[in-house]
């Protein structure tokens, strides 16, 4: 099947690409704006009925939430538009490895679910750098993980999400790179502004749904257009594009060729893309950041009703992690079937001719898929979905790194901020997250040779793992104090930001160009130096803990498993500080006038402000502390979900099994 696409390039030129005529017609357009319409109104309903007015309504939607939207949130907030086009992209280059980043998944989710969530309830946080601080003491571990943490959201996480939208919008509408951005993001904002977590949890819900709906769909068109799996798997090994020579280059036949292990999971562990001890013991390391301690991640599993719906969300998200393999990766491997001479490109005068840039077009391997094989109206379905899947990602990207600034940064610029400040913060600072991460979308473009899966989970393997090391020690071995976290996670970003700004300065390789970087840098798969990132975070760690002195037992009540459950009074290393604060001056209250223009109401309602929170007494304070910090669970609905796990750990062996 032939294509005339030509879009241009990422930045931006006055030839929009050829397809994007087909999306306007008004079948498209029709389910596109009922799409619109429908998020919005389960938004502003949400908006509505959640109290919004508190920080604990607002970040942590009062710990009311139940296992479905819970664990549909957590599989929408994972799986954005960066995951349609770089999973797709990737399994178009190189087969179905790139599907182990997803289903590795479901074994660190339990030990979310099992083993971390219970200790942070416990610790009655909010935030993850507020649990360091209550863990370690002092100021510095929290700030410093606050501040990475934001910087991941824009170098991660924000951009990736853009850019991968920005291409499908691109070639779907024939808009200017940077107006599209611009529309998605003003809609995106507006609900999660406005509505708090609660908001993003039911909207997540319906943008997971709709995901499923129209990813199932094209999964059965591609399949039907090859002729089924055993087709698939025929065509796919001799996919190699028309052109392979050209701009006075010589292409060695491995950069056109598919792999010889395109259809298996486990690779050599030397030449392999993605080699198998990586896969087995890098990855884990990676997505133990990732699901364990990430903020956008753990936020949702601290609103649980209680931990057996903690539980059963991450159970219900561990089963939804199996699915990337069928519905992004094959049919990314589909699209290079189907349109060989784009996606396969590997002489860069014709990709430049075919998607603007020259390290290779994998990336429209999805968005290609969806404008030739969807018929008109699933056509706007499809568009749908890539905006679900990135509008999804970046309000719960929003909604947590607000959080991060406000309670862990904003807090203490100004010790005596009033609720309705603190509010108004977090909210202001989603826009200046927006723009730095749009300037950062350059840089994600040209980097690991065009494919986008290879970025976010380089990135991630340069930044993760101390982090990791750090929480795993805090929370397994009650003697690793302040001074030994701290120096591990230096050592640890120091080793990751030498990779890392290596491989922005150097280039990273690809078939046609080889990178100057140092082979002592360079040199080492990126998941690889994952696991010695950790190792050598975590001894730094421990060393430096036992040549210091220890935290005594009285800091650490209720902050590590060795004293999970111990009922004496925890004396919290900052309550002096927390103190000084105190005694410093109260905090500002508001006292809003007794009556207001409709302007200012209507102001009020669209921000949360409208309810004004009655003091509560030191009764009421404590059974509030008591509920949050609560991880009791029923005998019956812990073994459900106990047995649920158990399931759920024989079904992702079996699919290894099969895959390998």
């Amino acid at each position: 099947m032939a294509s005339t696409l030509s879009p241009s390039t990422i930045a931006g030129t006055p030839e929009p690409p050829a397809l994007s005529e087909r999306i306007r017609n008004a079948a498209d357009i029709s389910v596109i704006v009922i799409y619109f319409i429908v998020v919005m109104a389960v938004g502003l309903w949400a908006m509505l009925k959640t109290n919004r007015s508190t920080v604990g309504g607002f970040f942590l939607a009062d710990r009311s939430m139940s296992w479905w939207p819970m664990g549909a949130s957590l599989f929408a907030s994972n799986i954005g538009s960066g995951h349609f086009v770089g999973l797709a992209g990737t399994g178009a280059a190189s087969g179905i490895a790139v599907s182990a980043f997803e289903s590795n998944s479901l074994l660190l989710l339990l030990v979310l679910g099992w083993f971390f969530v219970p200790i942070y309830i416990k610790a009655g946080v909010m935030t993850m750098p507020e649990y360091l601080g209550k863990r370690f003491g002092g100021k510095r571990l929290q700030f410093y993980l606050s501040i990475l943490s934001i910087f991941i959201c824009v170098a991660l996480n924000i951009s990736a999400d853009i850019f991968s939208g920005a291409i499908f919008i691109k070639i779907a509408l024939g808009l200017d790179l940077y107006l599209a951005i611009f529309v998605l993001l003003a809609v995106t904002a507006v609900y999660t502004v406005t509505g708090g977590l609660a908001s993003v949890i039911y909207t997540d819900t319906l943008q997971a749904f709709i995901m499923l709906v129209g990813s199932f769909i094209l999964m059965g068109f591609a399949f039907d257009e090859i002729g089924g799996y055993e087709s698939f798997v025929e065509k796919y090994m001799s996919a190699v594009p028309s052109v392979v020579h050209g701009d006075n280059l010589t292409i060695s036949p491995t950069c056109y060729t598919p792999r010889a292990d395109s259809f298996h999971i486990f690779r050599d562990a030397a030449t392999g893309d993605i080699p198998w001890p990586g896969t087995v013991f890098g990855m884990n390391m990676v997505a133990m950041w990732y699901w364990c301690t990430n903020q956008v991640i753990v936020q949702r599993c601290l609103c649980g009703k209680d931990m057996s719906h903690v539980k059963a969300a991450c159970i219900m998200c561990g089963y939804l992690k199996l699915l990337p393999l069928f519905l992004m990766v094959m049919p990314g491997m589909i699209s290079r079937i189907l349109f060989t001479d784009i996606v396969a490109c590997s002489v860069p005068s014709e990709c430049m001719k075919h998607c603007g840039v020259e390290v290779g077009c994998t990336n429209y391997a999805y968005p290609l898929l969806v404008l030739e094989l969807m018929p008109a109206g699933l056509r706007g379905l499809m568009l749908s979905v890539m905006l679900a899947s990135l509008m999804s990602s970046l309000t719960s990207i929003f909604n947590s790194a607000s959080t991060l600034f406000t309670m862990d940064l904003y807090t203490k610029i100004r010790k005596r901020a009033s609720e309705r400040e603190l509010l108004i913060a977090g909210r202001l600072f989603v826009v200046v997250l927006i723009v730095i991460s749009i300037l950062w979308v350059p840089l994600v473009e040209v980097s690991q040779g065009g494919q986008l899966i290879h970025y976010t989970e380089s990135i991630s393997s340069y930044l993760g793992p101390p982090i990791a090391a750090v929480f795993l020690l805090a929370i397994l071995c009650k003697r690793v104090n302040e001074q030994g976290a701290f120096w591990g996670l230096m050592v640890g970003l120091v080793m990751g930001l030498v990779r890392m700004i290596a491989e922005f300065v150097y280039g990273t390789e690809t078939c046609v160009a080889a990178s100057n970087c140092p082979k002592i840098i360079c040199g080492v798969h990126y998941l690889y130096y994952a696991l010695i990132l950790f190792f050598v975070s975590l001894l730094v760690t421990l060393g430096v803990s036992l040549l210091t002195k220890p935290i005594p037992d009285v800091h650490l009540y209720r902050l590590c498993w060795a004293l999970w459950n111990s009922k004496e009074e925890r004396i919290d290393l900052d309550a002096q500080d927390r103190r000084q604060e105190e005694d410093d001056g109260s905090v500002e209250e508001e006292h809003p006038e007794k009556s207001q223009g409709c302007l200012k109401k209507a102001y009020d309602l669209f921000c949360g402000f409208q309810k004004i929170v009655p003091k509560l007494t030191k009764e009421e304070e404590a059974a509030l502390k008591e509920k949050l910090t609560d991880t009791s669970e029923k005998p019956l609905w812990r073994t459900v979900v106990n047995i649920n796990a158990i399931l759920l750990l024989a079904v992702a062996v079996f699919f290894y099994a099969y895959f390998a």
